[in-house]
């Protein structure tokens, strides 16, 4: 379970940064979905870019610095899944091809939190995110972004963009499954380790 320092914890710049990627999320939406000209577009993309360096550079800081927090494991993964389900579903609007990979991301995020609410409950929870994971964020925010800033790109690339999200959510979903319920279970102990 989170400590009674979760109130200092909020004020470490990697949670600060992660707080920052959320406060984005509406300026975002208000530009993409208002957006007709392609400097409308690119500044919409350029707002998630944004987003994705403060991601890259607040898991740094933390593990440099000696800035690793409770609050941070889940606040940082938090901001990942909203930031990714905001994209998928603005972009969904213009793109119906993405509503099955929208789906398919809100199936697995809402397991995968149910998942980790119900270890943490029990002083439990896994110690970062896996390699499946980071790679199927990379993959998102690269490939989605990619659709923000180029609104006129070919169906085609559109349909291939959703089946390599697709793939990479699936890898990413079975990931977790087995960090929580397969052979050897990446799962810890808060109170041990704390």
């Amino acid at each position: 379970m989170l400590n009674n320092n979760w109130k200092k914890e909020i004020f470490t710049i990697p949670n600060l940064l992660s707080l920052f990627r959320l406060v984005l999320l509406p300026v975002y939406v208000c530009i993409y979905l208002n957006a007709e000209e392609p400097f409308q577009f690119y500044t919409a993309g350029i707002v998630m870019a944004v987003s994705c360096v403060t991601d890259l550079i607040d898991g740094k800081i933390a593990r440099h610095f000696h800035m690793v927090t409770t609050l941070g494991k889940i606040l940082d993964p938090l901001a990942d899944k909203i930031t990714q389900f905001t994209l998928t579903m603005c972009l969904s609007l213009k793109y119906p091809v993405l509503i099955p990979v929208l789906l398919l991301l809100l199936v697995k995020e809402l397991v995968q939190t149910t998942l980790g609410v119900h270890h943490l409950l029990h002083g439990k929870m896994l110690p970062g995110a896996l390699a499946a994971g980071k790679i199927c964020t990379a993959v998102l925010f690269v490939s989605l972004i990619t659709l923000v800033m180029f609104p006129k790109i070919h169906p085609e690339t559109v349909v291939l963009i959703a089946l390599t999200d697709s793939f990479f959510l699936i890898v990413s979903f079975f990931s977790y499954l087995s960090a929580y319920f397969g052979r050897h279970p990446l799962v810890e102990d808060l109170k041990r380790n704390g």
